[in-house]
């Protein structure tokens, strides 16, 4: 399965395993909670989807990869300590605490959340001291003489011994205590992912043409050449971060992250292309409805990889704009309950500062606890920022007041140009897809472009979420009249299965 749907299925052990009965006990006994094992090729998102659970489900997160630890530092070291037995006093053998377990106690003592994820990665890599013990621990959640709290789940990943030479067998006895979850690269699923997560347009536009290369691992006579999911996004990050401080992107930056030498040079040749592309098409022209018709004529002149290039660079500008908006109205439906409370606690006449800063404390301490317990995903700590940077905006307007002027009507004055600033920005994003459908329509009339762009604009989340709160006429038109061809299809497909059918 792809890891999208692994995903849920987790989730779904998850809430299976957490649901309590009339009691407040769980349920399923710790002793009969199978450990989930994710088993799959290396940089498919394995540990990124656990990061992704914790944060929806507000749960903790703790991860290890198995490959670190020996027998010691899983299970704790043995010591001496005095125990009386039947009135007379021994000396006995303990072993101090698992610094696996005694991590999930930290957690759960400094950020208050009693539920979670242990996560142990590479278990099918564990030193030979440390495989007899892991049976022990995979079916009673026991390292040494220390047990794991109840309502931690255990899950457990590891890679096919093709990708990892230091894989060990699991024998029948193990593989009878997991879940067993087989998981594949896929393409489609993780475009939804890299969309959401703000994947750099030149790789989104270069995998779209060239599928095969989003994850390909193989042997050659010079060894093992590879690219992964993960390859591409932590590609995405650097590039990003070169662009915004002037460095250029090359081939030798390339190459350090996709490890195989064909696909480095095609991507390197294709994101200057890429540039050359942006720059010759004077894109922010195309959003603004000002390009000329010089350009219009060379688009729908265009050889077909050009076009589609073309189109995934404006679909990537159009994206930026459309998350912006989704990103402002995020923080405002968080910030506007805070504003509402600060009105009710502000006494007459009272400075409001002190409730600022206690509230813009909090949500400081809510990102350290979220980023700690892994239970806050980087979308919501960032959300969270921004709203704590609105608190401390209003408290620096408050202390620079003038005599006289009261310290809500500051707060939601600020809060009400807030508000118009992301009004604006909606108008000019409609305008922005309005002169995109345009450009379309002038220059890809006759072509699959608009298929495309209306396709992709319904598959991006952020895309489809702004279309659905603000609306968009063209998009509506065409998606009608593209699934009334859809549904032209259809019936022809059916008739045509009728025919076959008939003697």
């Amino acid at each position: 399965m792809n890891i999208a749907e692994a995903k849920e299925q987790i989730r779904g052990a998850l809430k299976a395993y957490l649901t309590r009965d009339e009691f407040g006990c769980y349920k399923i006994s710790t002793e009969k909670q199978r450990p989930v094992f994710l088993i799959g090729p290396p940089g498919i998102g394995k540990t990124a989807v656990m990061r992704q659970i914790a944060s929806e489900m507000g749960v903790g997160l703790i991860s290890y990869s198995m490959t670190h630890h020996t027998r010691q530092s899983a299970l704790g070291l043995p010591c001496i300590v005095e125990k009386e037995y039947g009135g007379k006093t021994y000396q006995v053998s303990e072993y101090t605490m698992s610094e696996i377990i005694g991590s999930v106690y930290d957690l759960m003592r400094d950020t208050g959340i009693t539920e979670g994820i242990l996560f142990l990665d590479e278990i099918n890599c564990i030193s030979e001291t440390l495989a007899p013990c892991m049976l022990q621990f995979l079916q009673f959640k026991i390292f040494g003489q220390h047990r794991l709290p109840e309502g931690w789940i255990v899950v457990t990943a590891g890679n096919p011994p093709e990708y990892n030479k230091s894989v060990r067998d699991f024998d029948i006895v193990t593989w009878d205590r997991l879940k067993r979850i087989d998981v594949e690269p896929d393409y489609e699923v993780w475009k939804d992912y890299a969309y959401r997560n703000g994947v750099h347009p030149a790789v989104m536009t270069y995998l779209s043409a060239k599928t095969d290369d989003f994850y390909r691992v193989q042997t050659t006579v010079d060894g093992k050449t590879f690219v992964t999911a993960r390859s591409w996004e932590d590609l995405s990050e650097m590039i990003k971060l070169y662009e915004e401080n002037g460095l250029a992107v090359n081939d030798r930056l390339v190459c350090q992250y996709l490890q195989d030498p064909k696909i480095a040079r095609d991507f390197a040749i294709y994101y200057d292309l890429y540039h050359k592309y942006r720059s010759d098409y004077k894109i922010e022209t195309i959003l603004d409805g000002t390009v000329s018709e010089d350009i219009v004529a060379r688009a729908s002149t265009a050889k077909i990889d050009e076009r589609f290039s073309l189109l995934g660079i404006i679909f990537g500008a159009v994206t930026a704009k459309m998350r912006s908006i989704c990103d402002t109205e995020d923080m405002l439906a968080h910030l506007v309950g805070l504003v509402r409370r600060i009105g009710q606690e502000l006494a007459d006449g009272a400075s409001a500062v002190p409730l600022l800063e206690k509230y813009c404390g909090e949500k400081r301490e809510e990102i350290a606890k979220g980023r700690a317990s892994s239970s806050l995903s980087a979308e919501k700590q960032k959300e969270i920022r921004r709203v704590a940077a609105q608190l401390e905006l209003y408290r620096e307007k408050i202390l620079k007041k003038n005599a006289g002027e009261n310290d809500f009507t500051i707060i939601r004055e600020t809060y009400a140009d807030t508000l118009r600033s992301l009004q604006e920005g909606v108008e000019e994003a409609r305008r922005t897809l309005d002169h995109t459908f345009d450009f379309c329509e002038k220059a890809f009339s006759d072509g699959d472009e608009m298929l495309i762009l209306v396709t992709e604009l319904t598959a991006n989340y952020y895309c489809a979420r702004f279309i659905g709160h603000y609306g968009c006429e063209k998009y509506y038109m065409y998606n009608r009249e593209l699934q009334f061809e859809e549904r032209k299809k259809s019936i022809a497909d059916r008739i045509a299965r009728l025919e076959q059918l008939e003697l």
